[in-house]
């Protein structure tokens, strides 16, 4: 039988080109072109430049969805984010989308909302669609499940230090990043630093905090409770953070916030108090999110590789999903020092 491919500029009343007519052009046998076509071809560099060469003539675009179902794939993949609207996951989502380019794989992204039942009842239907193989993008749920599903499909997760055959864990060092920003604030003075967390029951946010503390213990700064107050890694809870540092009149010179978001909320309510950033408050974020650097001024902050996490994670699903070796290694976090920290006078 044919294989029938969609022309990119055939007119929607022409017959699609079939492999075998970029065979008759290439000069080779249908099957070549297919066997180049989906690697499994040993033929020589001119054979396989004269089946792209006529490739392109024929404006041949192989149906990739058809060849993934004759080889048992359905050649799409399955993305569980937190929050679909967050400027966090979307840029992590242009990793995927870019590591995806060429591959002939296709993704379905689903939203767990930060809520454990709801990721399983996600993963489960993405099970049920078929997807070669799921990226779990955070999330609440443990560990366990993540590996009990991955007898079923293969699965890359961040911020888990899991690695088996089906799945594979990225886990950066929260702790060091929340370290190296309030020992930035320690280095330019500051003593009195206040911190934003993020939500109590999420293992990021526990880890920034041990960092907070640790980078006071280390500089001999006595750890006062009541300078760490909770928020929810959005941008309300950040000024709901500084408006309550505030109405308990507490005294500090400097803010170290769980993320970027919520450092914007807390740069909102700092601004509209009449304080300046940084003359009167320095305040350091956690992301670096692509906003941040036009923010007024722009945001000192702690770098996620966002993006590099998501070509990353996608690079490594497809390759657990072929049955091939991959080296995954993402960047480590780093400080980015702009313009809303400054030393004390």
């Amino acid at each position: 039988m044919n294989q029938q491919i969609n022309s990119s500029t055939n007119d929607s009343n022409e017959a699609p080109t079939t492999l075998i007519e970029v065979a008759r052009v290439a000069g080779v046998s249908p099957s070549t072109v297919s066997r180049i076509l989906n690697g499994t071809a040993k033929v020589s560099e001119d054979k396989r430049q004269a089946v792209m060469d006529a490739i392109a003539k024929t404006n041949f675009a192989p149906n990739q969805m058809a060849q993934g179902l004759k080889k048992g794939k359905s050649m799409t993949i399955g993305i569980v984010v937190q929050d679909i609207s967050s400027p966090f996951f979307d840029e992590t989502l242009h990793g995927v989308d870019d590591a995806l380019k060429g591959t002939g794989y296709a993704s379905v992204i689903v939203s767990g909302h930060w809520n454990a039942a709801e990721e399983i009842e996600r993963i489960r239907l993405l099970i049920a669609r078929k997807v070669d193989g799921i990226i779990l993008l955070s999330g609440r749920i443990t560990d366990e499940s993540v590996l009990k599903f991955s007898q079923h499909r293969p699965i890359v997760s961040t911020g888990r230090a899991i690695h088996t055959d089906k799945a594979l864990g990225f886990k950066l060092d929260n702790e060091h990043g929340a370290w190296l920003a309030v020992r930035h604030l320690i280095e330019l003075g500051h003593r009195r630093i206040a911190f934003i967390t993020g939500p109590a029951n999420n293992c990021d946010a526990a880890e920034r905090l041990t960092g907070y503390t640790r980078a006071l213990r280390e500089a001999d700064i006595p750890f006062d409770q009541k300078l760490v107050v909770e928020g929810d890694f959005h941008e309300s809870s950040g000024m709901r953070a500084v408006n309550h540092l505030f109405e308990s009149q507490q005294q500090f010179t400097a803010i170290c916030a769980a993320n970027d978001l919520s450092a914007y909320g807390a740069r909102l309510s700092l601004y509209r108090k009449g304080i300046r950033v940084p003359e009167d408050i320095s305040l350091v974020g956690f992301d670096d999110l692509p906003g941040s650097s036009y923010t007024t001024p722009p945001l000192t902050t702690v770098k996620q590789p966002l993006y590099e996490i998501g070509r990353v994670a996608t690079k490594a699903l497809l390759s657990i999903i072929n049955g091939e070796h991959f080296d995954a290694s993402i960047p480590p976090l780093e400080l980015v020092v702009r313009e809303t920290t400054k030393r004390m006078r």
